[in-house]
């Protein structure tokens, strides 16, 4: 699954266990301006180092899995939880806002006879 959205604040690694590490992304997607919705996502393992290039207000694309698991507490009630694991982030540029570049184009070269010399051609 995909969607596009601002960086609106990156966690710090969090160290679960001797051998598992995550953290957290907030993305502010904003499908109807006037009321934005705060997503959080998450990385595992080598993927926290997904967000190191990120910074707050940067838009981009992240591409996750939705994950869902239950848990029992000791009463025998089950819960249901769902997460949603990043496993590549795009950078999106504002391609509209830059200006073209200018085309190179070579010098322009002087077609006109040297000074005393006769121009042959016949017209």
């Amino acid at each position: 699954m995909e969607i596009k959205g601002k960086v609106h604040e990156i966690g710090a690694i969090q160290q679960v266990s001797e051998t598992f590490k995550k953290r957290d992304l907030i993305v502010e997607y904003a499908e109807n301006p006037t009321y934005p919705e705060y997503i959080r996502f998450e990385a595992l393992q080598d993927k926290t180092a997904l967000f190191d290039t990120l910074k707050q207000g940067d838009d981009i694309e992240v591409s996750f899995n939705l994950r869902g698991r239950p848990w029992t507490n000791k009463d025998g009630v089950t819960s249901y939880f769902n997460s949603l694991v990043v496993w590549r982030i795009t950078a999106l540029t504002n391609t509209a806002a830059a200006p073209a570049a200018a085309p190179q184009y070579a010098a322009p070269v002087d077609v006109n006879t040297a000074a005393g010399e006769d121009d042959d051609l016949p017209f």
